[in-house]
């Protein structure tokens, strides 16, 4: 497969995500519409899953910058990272990005934005500090080949879509909890026992979705933005000693969040490794072993 055909894939995947969602939500709207007979419920499901499309495209990466504390810096404020993000954008044939830094002592960093005009590169304060200039130079370099191969907007607006899933269980388990006291009427006992049931089963099944929606965007991007880096950089070793020095820090970041884990280059998360093939399958990253082995086997 090559770069170009990845590229289209990830521009596919986006789409056809967004247009699931839609259909999901005014699928729900149709079914509360006959259980309670009221129209308007189906309305209201069309334009609140129009108006959520609508937000994960335009405001998806201000909500993941807001979430993980970054803050925007001028090339005033740290002009060696500037100087290295612009040497390698040009080397890339990209634009610039924005340049934000979180102030977090763990080592990390991610790329988000609609598209490589609207980029953004965020990188930890713990970053700037625990590598050297070509484990930094690696890093930058897999973060800008996610803008290149299309995949930060898909891997952002997943953000949003995850913390949707996390509503609607919630709005469920609510509504059976408080929803329907007082009534009698055999239809409105129905209704209730239904939202009953779909509250206990999303309560369950949330969690779940949520991870199977990150992994839809799938793993194989964190290898081929590592393949794609150590290109740009003509130096796998500099991204494989990062991988090693941010896979090895003991502690998780100060702000983690299952939803935003998948977009960092090293999940934010720290303790016991995954072991069982069920625990690696249900991860948001692939082992960094294996990512470190596959730059170190490659021959440039």
């Amino acid at each position: 497969m090559s770069l170009y055909t990845q590229q289209d894939k990830n521009i596919r995947k986006t789409w056809f995500l967004m247009t699931a969602f839609l259909v999901v939500v005014i699928g729900i709207g149709w079914g509360f519409a006959q259980i309670y007979g009221n129209s308007v419920i189906l309305y209201v499901a069309v334009a609140f899953s129009l108006l959520m499309n609508f937000f994960s495209f335009w405001y998806s990466d201000k909500i993941v910058l807001k979430m993980s504390g970054a803050k925007p810096i001028e090339k005033n404020d740290n002009p060696e990272l500037y100087r290295l993000v612009e040497n390698l954008c040009i080397t890339a044939g990209l634009p610039l990005p924005k340049i934000y830094v979180i102030s977090d002592p763990a080592p990390n960093a991610f790329a988000t934005g609609r598209n490589k005009e609207k980029a953004v590169v965020a990188v930890t304060t713990g970053l700037l500090e625990k590598l050297d200039r070509t484990e930094l130079e690696g890093v930058i370099a897999h973060e800008l080949s996610h803008i290149g191969n299309r995949d930060i907007l898909i891997s952002t607006i997943v953000v949003v879509l995850v913390g949707f899933v996390a509503l609607l269980s919630d709005f469920f388990l609510r509504f059976t909890i408080w929803g329907g006291r007082g009534r009698n009427r055999e239809g409105d006992g129905r209704a209730q026992l239904i939202m009953m049931v779909a509250g206990i089963v999303l309560a369950i099944l949330a969690p779940i979705a949520a991870t199977l929606i990150q992994l839809a965007i799938s793993r194989k991007r964190e290898f081929l933005a590592d393949a794609s880096g150590a290109l740009l950089t003509r130096y796998p070793e500099g991204l494989a000693s990062a991988l090693e020095k941010i896979s090895q820090y003991p502690a998780s970041m100060k702000r983690a969040n299952k939803a935003t884990a998948h977009l960092y280059i090293s999940s934010p998360f720290k303790g016991k490794k995954a072991k069982s093939f069920m625990a690696k399958l249900f991860t948001t990253h692939p082992p960094a072993e294996e990512r470190i082995k596959a730059l170190r086997g490659m021959e440039i």
